[in-house]
C-alpha cells in the first residue's frame, strides 16, 4: 500500500530483540501526505524570469568615420599595421569606394543577428548629418530598442570633455560632437558601440551626462518655476547600454594579422575571429596543416547546425550563453541575455572580444559593467571543440571525408549527470544548465536532455527557477508540439515541475489548446484547469458562486461540477452538468463517484447509491430536507430557486450543499454554509428578509438526514413562519465546540435571531436611467452590515487544496522516502517502536501463560470528568481513551495520570459509542464514532507538545434509525486489510477502504433490529453480528449481497452484548446476551457447541482476544470475571482504598489486547484498572 508498507529492516538483532515482521508489513490507514500535512501551497518564490519589458532593436544607424587614406593627427600606426575593417583592405580600392564597401559590409553583418532591423549608414558625416540620423531612428522607432555604431578610426580620439569626432562638410577639419548632444537626439532605450582607441572615455561622459540629466530632472519636478521646468524635459538615460572597445588610457591594437575594427569584428563575426586568433596563438602548433587560409575555407553556414561551421557557431553560443549565466547576476543576466535578441548576441559577442583583445593589453568597457569572464573554465572546452573540428580540416578539405561532429554537447550532459548523481546536498547550480537547453534543438540529444533536466528540475522549486531563469520555457513550450511519443512522458513531468511553481504559465498552455487540437495539449490543460478550479461556463454558476466545495482538510469529499475526465467543453450545458452531478455522491454514498477523500479522484462504479436516482431511498430523504428548508424559511425567493424540477441541475447543486452542510468535518460544513447563506442572500433581496447570520458563526451543521433527533432547524414542522420570527440562518442551532483542553462541559451559547432589515439595491435604482449606468452605491448605516452583506455575496469557495496538490510536483518526488533511508529519523523511530511492541507481546504472553487465578488487583483509580460510555486501551503504550458522552480523555494507567481531555466535536444531542485506534503498532490514531453515524479520526492525542487535531471526519451511517433502545453506531477495525466495518441502528453493514478512503460494500442484515455487535477475522473474510433481536448473523463478503449472509444463528433470545469472532483460521463464535447466555458456534455448525449461563442484566462484557478470559459488567454494581468454561474467576464489587465504597453501576469495560489489564467505567464517573497479582506481573 504504496509507501506505507515498508520491508522489515535488515538489522543483525538477538531473538530477544528482534521485531515482529507483522508490524513491518501492516499497513498504515489516514498517514499519508494529505492527512499528516497542512493543506496548503509552498511559499512561491519571486519568479524574476519572465521579462515585462521585453525589447526589440528596431533601428541601427552606422556611423563610421574613416577618412579613407588620412590618418588622424593623434595616433602614430606601426608599419606594417593592421588595416582591414570589415574584412576590407581599405587600400585596396577608391576611397570612396572603400568607404561604401565598408559600410555596406557593416551592414550585412550585422544583418546576421538582426535581419529585421531599420539600417542607416553615416559615412563620414557631419554633426548635422548625425543629428538628423539620430533624430529619426528614434522617432521611427518610438519605445523600441536604437542602436548606435561608431567607428573613430579615421578621427582623433575622444576627448575628456566628453566628446567623438566627426567632419565638417569640406573634409577640412574635424568638428567635436557632444555625447550630451548625442543622448538627446538618441533618446532612450538605445545601446551604443564605440570602435575607437580610448572608446572608455566616452563610456565615462556619457555617465556623468546621464546623472546631470536626472538631476535636472528632479529640479524641473521640485520647483515647476525653474528655468528648466519651462524647457522641454531631457530623456532619462536609464535604459542605456554601452560597449567600448578599450578603456580611457587604452589604444587598439595594430597587429597586421589582425583586423583594425578588432572590437567590430569580435561582435559582429566572431567565429571568424576566433578561428584567427586561434591559429595565431602557439598551440595550434599540435593540429599540422591548419593555417589562416585554410580557415576561410571551412564548410557549411553559421545557421546550419549539420555543418562544421554551423556547429561550431552553436557551441559558441551555448559556452558563452554558459559563462554569462553563471558570472552575471540573475537580473543583470535576464536584461543582457533574455530580453533582446540583438542585444544578447552582441553581449555573447563582447565576451569572446573580451578575451582576444585582452590578450593584447587591450580591456574592452561595458556599461553596465561586467565580471571577468576571460580566465573562465568553459573557454578551454571551446578550444578544444575548435581543435577537433580544425584537426579535421585538411582532410575534410583535401580528400572530401566526412564531418565527424564534436563530443562537446554529449561530454557536456555527462558532466551534468555527474552533477545529479555525485553532488551533494547543498552545492552550487550546475554550470551546464545553460548548455542543456542548447542540446534540447537536437534531435539526438533530446531525450537524453530531457531526462536530466526532469531530474534537475525534480531537486525543488530552486530548481525550476534557476531552469526558467536560464530560459527554458520556450524551448519546452515548443517541444510540446512534437509528434514523438517518447518525449510526452518527460515533458509532461517537466511541465508538472514548472506549474507547480509558476502556475501563471497555464494560460500559455491555453493558447496550445486553441492553437494545436492535439490530445496531450488537451488532456494536459484539463487536468491543470480542474485541479486550479478555474470557473467553468454553466447556467448554474450564477446562481451559487463556486460549485465546487473542495475541502482543504485531509480525507474529505471533493465534490466537482464536472465527471473527472470528461472533455471541458461538455460542461458548457446544464443538462452535461446535470448529468455530472447525479454520477455524484453524497458523504457516506462516496462510492459512487467520488471518495471522501481530495486525494482521490477518480471515479468508480462499484456502489449502487447515486444521487439522482428517483428509486434510491436517499433521493426522497434529500427532499424531505429541502421542504423543510423551504417551510422554516422565509426566503420566499428560495422558495422559487429550490421549487423547480426535481431533476433540475439547481436542486441538483441545493442538495448536495445541504448534505456538505451537515458534514462532521468543520471545514467542510463551513464552505457549504458560506455557499448557502450566499445563494439564499442572493434569492431573497427583493423580498426585504431578515439579516441572515455572520458565516464565522454558522459552524454547526443538522445531520445528513431527518432523525427524531436530528433536524435542530428552526420551527421544523409548523406552519411557514412569518416575517418577524423567521429562520435566523440555513443551520441548527448548535455552534460546534473547538477542540480543547479544557473542561468540555462549557458550550457556548446559542445564537439569536437578528432583526436587522436590508433594503434591497434594487430598489434603489431610478425608473430611468442611461443603458450602462451602475447604478447607485449600496449604502448602510452599519458599516458591519456591509460586510456582512459583502460576505455574501462573494461566497467563493477557496482552499488551499490546488497549491497543496501542486506542492507535490515542487518538491523532489525521485528522491528516495525518508521513511526508506534506513538511517533516517523516522525508520530509527519506527524499529524502536516495533521493538516496543515485541517486547509487550512477549512480557504479556509470559504471564498469560502463568496462568491467571485472579484479576482484581486494583493497579488504577481515578475520576473521569465525564460519565465514561467506551473504554478502550492502547495496544502497546500504558495509555487507556475513556469517552463520555462527547469528550475523550486518556489516561497513564501506570503513572495514574490525565494525560488529554477534548471534545469530539459531535453535536449535543449525539453521544460516542465505539472508539478504535488505528495504527496501533506504529503513529496511532484514535476513531470515534457517534450514534448519528458521524466517523472523526483524531491525532496528537496525549502529546504533551501538540494539541489534538482531527485528521479526517465522514458520515459513516446515514439514515440512523429511531429506536427506544439504541445501539448507536459499533465498529471493528482490521488493521491488516486497512478496513472499517460499521453498523448500529441502521439494517445494513457498511465496509469502508481507508487506504482507497470510499465505501466498498453495503451488506443487508436481513434483521428487523439493529446491530448491536460486530467482529471480523481478515483471514476468513467473515464477519459476525449480534443484533437486537437475538440473531447472530455470519457474513462472507467475498460473496454476492444476496448470497453473503452464510449463517444465521437465533439461539439467543434477547439483546446480543457481545458477538466475537476468534482470530484464528479455526476460530470460533463467542456470543452473550443480556440474559447471561454465553453461547460458543462454530462457523460451519448450524448450532452452538456449548452453553454457559452467567448473571442476567448485563450491560457490558468484554473477551481478552489471547488470554481465555471474559468480563461482564452488570446493573447490580458489581463485575465478574470468568474463564472459558465459564467458571467464575473473582467478582469486583468495591473500590481499592476507598473504605470499601460500592462500585457505581457499570457503564463499560475492556480488556487490555496483549496485558491480562480490565478497565472499567461506572456511572459515578470512576474508571479503574484491574489485573492480575503483583507476584504474576
Amino acid at each position: 500500500m504504496e509507501s506505507e508498507m515498508l520491508q522489515s529492516p535488515l538489522l543483525g538483532l538477538g531473538e530477544e530483540d528482534e521485531s515482529d515482521l507483522t508490524d513491518w508489513n501492516l499497513p498504515l490507514a489516514f498517514m499519508k501526505k494529505r492527512h499528516c500535512e497542512k493543506i496548503e501551497g509552498s511559499k512561491s518564490l519571486a519568479q524574476s524570469w519572465r521579462m515585462k519589458d521585453r525589447m526589440k532593436t528596431v533601428s541601427v544607424a552606422l556611423v563610421l568615420c574613416l577618412n579613407v587614406g588620412v590618418d588622424p593627427p593623434d595616433v602614430v600606426k606601426t608599419t606594417p599595421c593592421a588595416r582591414l575593417e570589415c574584412w576590407i583592405d581599405p587600400l585596396s580600392m577608391g576611397p570612396q569606394k572603400a568607404l561604401e564597401t565598408i559600410g555596406a559590409n557593416l551592414q550585412k553583418q550585422y544583418e546576421n543577428w538582426q535581419p529585421r532591423a531599420r539600417y542607416k549608414q553615416s559615412l563620414d558625416p557631419t554633426v548635422d548629418e548625425v543629428k538628423k540620423l539620430c533624430t529619426s531612428l528614434r522617432r521611427n522607432a518610438k519605445e523600441e530598442r536604437v542602436l548606435f555604431h561608431y567607428n573613430g578610426h579615421g578621427v582623433p580620439r575622444p576627448t575628456v570633455n566628453g566628446e567623438i569626432w566627426v567632419f565638417n562638410k569640406n573634409y577640412t577639419q574635424y568638428i567635436p560632437l557632444s555625447i550630451y548632444d548625442l543622448q538627446t537626439w538618441m533618446g532612450s532605450p538605445s545601446i551604443f558601440v564605440y570602435d575607437c582607441s580610448n572608446a572608455g572615455l566616452i563610456v565615462k561622459s556619457f555617465k556623468q551626462f546621464a546623472l546631470q540629466r536626472e538631476q535636472e530632472l528632479e529640479v524641473a519636478a521640485i520647483n515647476p518655476n525653474h528655468p528648466l521646468a519651462q524647457m522641454p524635459l531631457p530623456p532619462s538615460m536609464k535604459n542605456c547600454i554601452q560597449l567600448a572597445a578599450c578603456e580611457a588610457n587604452e589604444l587598439l591594437p595594430m597587429i597586421p594579422d589582425l583586423p583594425a575594427d578588432l572590437f567590430t569584428s569580435c561582435l559582429t563575426t566572431p567565429i571568424k575571429i576566433a578561428l584567427r586568433w586561434f591559429c595565431m596563438q602557439k598551440s595550434v602548433r599540435l593540429v599540422p596543416g591548419v593555417t589562416l587560409d585554410l580557415i576561410e575555407k571551412i564548410p557549411g553556414r553559421l545557421n546550419d547546425r549539420r555543418t562544421p561551421l554551423g556547429e561550431l557557431n552553436w557551441i559558441f553560443t551555448a559556452i558563452t550563453d554558459t559563462i554569462a549565466w553563471n558570472v552575471l547576476p540573475r537580473d543583470l543576466f535576464q536584461k543582457l541575455f533574455r530580453q533582446d535578441l540583438l542585444v544578447a548576441s552582441l553581449f555573447r559577442n563582447f565576451l569572446l572580444a573580451e578575451r582576444i583583445m585582452r590578450s593584447y593589453n587591450c580591456t574592452p568597457v561595458s556599461s553596465p559593467r561586467l565580471p571577468p569572464t576571460y580566465m573562465h573554465a568553459m573557454w578551454q572546452a571551446w578550444d578544444l571543440a575548435v581543435d577537433i573540428c580544425l584537426s579535421q580540416l585538411p582532410t575534410i578539405i583535401e580528400e572530401g571525408t566526412a564531418f565527424r561532429h564534436s563530443p562537446f554537447f554529449a561530454e557536456q550532459l555527462t558532466a551534468f549527470q555527474v552533477w545529479l548523481t555525485m553532488g551533494v546536498e547543498n552545492r552550487n547550480p550546475p554550470e551546464q544548465l545553460p548548455i542543456v537547453l542548447q542540446v534540447l534543438l537536437s534531435q539526438v540529444h533530446r531525450l537524453r536532455a530531457l531526462d536530466l533536466l526532469g531530474r534537475f528540475l525534480d531537486l525543488g522549486p530552486w530548481a525550476v527557477s534557476l531552469a526558467l531563469s536560464v530560459g527554458i520555457f520556450p524551448y519546452v513550450l515548443k517541444l510540446l508540439q512534437s509528434s514523438a511519443r517518447e518525449l510526452r512522458p518527460l515533458l509532461v513531468f517537466i511541465w508538472a515541475k514548472i506549474l507547480a511553481v509558476d502556475s501563471e504559465l497555464v494560460v500559455a498552455l491555453s493558447h496550445l489548446v486553441v492553437q494545436y487540437e492535439s490530445n496531450f495539449c488537451t488532456v494536459a490543460l484539463q487536468f491543470m484547469e480542474e485541479e486550479k478550479n478555474y470557473p467553468l461556463p454553466s447556467p448554474a454558476a450564477t446562481e451559487g458562486g463556486s460549485l465546487t466545495p473542495v475541502r482543504d482538510g485531509p480525507c474529505t469529499p471533493r465534490l466537482r461540477s464536472v465527471s473527472s475526465y470528461g472533455n471541458i467543453r461538455a460542461v458548457t450545458t446544464a443538462r452535461n452538468l446535470n448529468k455530472s452531478l447525479q454520477n455524484l455522491s453524497l458523504n457516506e454514498e462516496s462510492g459512487s463517484s467520488v471518495a471522501f477523500s481530495p486525494g482521490n479522484l477518480s471515479t468508480s462504479s462499484s456502489a449502487s447509491s447515486t444521487l439522482g436516482s428517483p428509486e434510491n431511498e436517499e433521493y426522497i430523504l434529500s427532499f424531505e430536507t429541502i421542504d423543510k428548508m423551504r417551510r422554516v424559511s422565509s426566503y420566499s425567493s428560495l422558495n422559487s430557486l429550490i421549487g423547480v424540477s426535481f431533476n433540475s441541475v439547481y436542486t441538483q447543486i441545493w442538495r448536495v450543499l445541504l448534505h456538505l452542510a451537515a458534514d462532521p468535518y468543520p471545514d467542510v460544513s463551513d464552505l457549504a454554509m458560506k455557499v448557502l447563506n450566499s445563494i439564499a442572500y442572493k434569492a431573497t433581496v427583493n423580498a426585504r428578509p431578515q439579516r441572515i447570520l455572520d458565516t464565522s458563526s454558522l459552524t454547526q451543521s443538522a445531520p445528513a438526514s431527518p432523525t427524531n433527533k436530528g433536524m435542530h432547524i428552526h420551527q421544523v414542522g409548523g406552519s411557514p413562519p412569518t416575517t418577524s420570527t423567521s429562520s435566523s440562518s440555513l443551520t441548527n442551532d448548535v455552534t460546534k465546540q473547538p477542540v480543547s483542553r479544557d473542561i468540555a462541559s462549557v458550550r457556548p451559547a446559542n445564537v439569536g435571531n437578528m432583526g436587522v432589515q436590508y433594503t434591497p439595491h434594487s430598489h434603489q435604482f431610478p425608473r430611468t436611467r442611461k443603458m450602462f449606468d451602475k447604478g447607485p452605491e449600496q449604502t448602510t448605516d452599519d458599516a458591519d452590515d456591509a460586510v456582512g452583506h459583502k460576505s455574501f455575496i462573494s461566497a467563493t469557495v477557496q482552499t488551499g487544496f490546488c497549491d497543496w496538490s501542486a506542492k507535490y510536483f515542487a518538491q523532489p518526488v525521485m528522491k528516495i522516502p525518508e521513511e526508506h533511508d534506513l538511517e533516517s529519523q523516522i525508520r530509527k523511530e519506527r524499529e524502536w517502536r516495533f521493538l516496543r511492541n515485541a517486547r509487550v507481546r512477549k512480557q504479556a504472553q509470559k504471564i498469560i501463560q502463568k496462568g491467571i487465578s485472579r484479576l482484581d488487583d486494583q493497579i488504577f483509580l481515578n475520576r473521569n470528568p465525564g460519565v465514561p460510555s467506551v473504554v478502550k486501551f492502547h495496544p502497546f503504550t500504558p495509555c487507556i481513551a475513556v469517552a463520555d458522552k462527547d469528550s475523550i480523555c486518556f489516561w497513564d494507567w501506570e503513572k495514574g495520570e490525565k494525560l488529554d481531555y477534548f471534545h469530539n466535536g459531535n453535536p449535543r444531542y449525539t453521544r460516542i459509542t465505539a472508539m478504535e485506534y488505528l495504527n496501533g503498532q506504529d503513529c496511532s490514531l484514535l476513531l470515534t464514532a457517534t450514534d448519528d453515524g458521524a466517523i472523526r479520526v483524531w491525532k496528537n492525542f496525549a502529546d504533551l507538545e501538540k494539541n489534538p487535531e482531527m485528521v479526517t471526519a465522514w458520515q459513516g451511517l446515514s439514515d440512523m434509525l429511531p429506536t427506544t433502545r439504541g445501539a448507536g453506531m459499533v465498529v471493528d477495525w482490521e488493521q491488516e486489510t486497512g478496513l472499517l466495518m460499521t453498523s448500529g441502528d441502521v439494517r445494513i453493514i457498511r465496509i469502508w477502504d481507508t487506504d482507497r478512503e470510499m465505501k466498498v460494500q453495503d451488506i443487508p442484515t436481513g434483521a428487523d433490529s439493529c446491530v448491536t455487535s460486530l467482529s471480523c477475522d481478515s483471514h476468513r473474510s467473515l464477519i459476525v453480528a449480534g443484533l437486537g433481536d437475538g440473531s447472530i448473523r455470519v457474513f462472507d463478503r467475498r460473496m454476492a449481497l444476496s448470497e453473503c449472509r452464510v449463517m444465521t444463528y437465533r439461539e439467543h433470545t434477547a439483546w446480543v452484548v457481545k458477538a466475537y469472532l476468534q482470530k484464528h483460521p479455526e476460530g470460533n463464535i463467542m456470543s452473550v446476551s443480556v440474559n447471561g447466555d454465553v453461547r460458543f458456534f462454530d462457523p460451519r455448525m448450524p448450532e452452538s457447541m456449548k452453553v454457559l449461563q452467567i448473571v442476567k442484566g448485563l450491560t457490558a462484557l468484554d473477551i481478552h482476544p489471547q488470554a481465555n478470559l471474559f468480563a461482564c459488567g452488570s446493573m447490580n454494581q458489581f463485575t465478574a470475571i470468568y474463564n472459558g468454561n465459564g467458571e467464575l474467576i473473582n467478582n469486583i464489587k468495591y473500590y481499592d482504598g476507598f473504605m470499601g465504597q460500592r462500585v457505581g453501576a457499570i457503564s463499560c469495560l475492556a480488556f487490555h489486547p496483549h496485558w491480562p489489564h480490565l478497565a472499567v467505567g461506572s456511572n459515578d464517573y470512576y474508571i479503574s484498572v484491574y489485573s492480575v497479582e503483583k507476584r504474576i506481573r
